[in-house]
């Protein structure tokens, strides 16, 4: 009997790690947010000459529906809060660019938004310096941030309604975070870890008892 016991109390336990370590398997799935391999321009590069296009890549593809860009961003910005590039989003693969124009030498920030593969935006800041090498490359800067020549409509205040107008599409720019699971997912799946853990040592426990008995 001891002999019997022993083994169902190592096959509850097997049992125990088993599902244990299935929502361990779901917690680091579910901080599997894309982050960023490569961007043009790179963080802290000193730029000589205006590259071809502004551009974020991801560790893995971007979400879009339908071909849309809703959600993404990409937004060049100076020291004076001037704005460059013209506002086109383009995203193929793992990849979000846009076309690119800067103005006067200075420090400048690439402002990223995405939508990444499991539906959450992902979005931060890559610095860089500007130090043309010909001053015709200079090009003027606005105050709000590019719409792609009118076809996009990128609020620059709160309004009444939150809904954008017909044939516009609003493109928000949220605060910069770090690619990690949301809180209420952590809490979650640690709570899960808890309780199957915990089962599992009691069971244990009582089934020791018992042999020993």
């Amino acid at each position: 009997m001891p002999t019997i016991m022993s083994r169902t109390a190592l096959a509850l336990l097997a049992t125990t790690l088993m599902v244990g370590g299935s929502v361990l398997g779901l917690a680091a799935s579910a901080q599997a947010h894309n982050y960023v391999v490569a961007s043009t321009p790179a963080a802290g590069e000193v730029v000589t000459t205006v590259p071809s296009e502004f551009s974020v890549t991801t560790n893995a593809p971007l979400l879009t529906l339908g071909g849309s860009t809703d959600g993404f961003a990409l937004q060049v910005v100076d020291s004076a809060g001037q704005y460059y590039g013209d506002g086109c989003i383009q995203v193929t693969g793992a990849t979000i660019s846009s076309g690119a124009t800067l103005g006067q030498p200075g420090d400048y920030t690439l402002i990223w938004q995405v939508v990444s593969e499991d539906g959450h935006p992902v979005s931060g800041e890559i610095a860089f310096s500007w130090q043309p090498v010909d001053a015709t490359q200079e090009s003027a800067g606005s105050a709000s941030p590019p719409d792609c020549g009118g076809t996009i409509a990128v609020p620059t205040e709160p309004s009444d309604s939150s809904e954008p107008s017909p044939g516009e599409t609003a493109v928000p720019i949220s605060a910069p975070e770090r690619p990690n699971a949301n809180l209420s997912d952590v809490l979650w799946i640690g709570g899960a870890i808890v309780a199957v853990l915990g089962a599992g040592l009691v069971t244990f426990l009582v089934i020791g008892r018992r042999n020993r008995s």
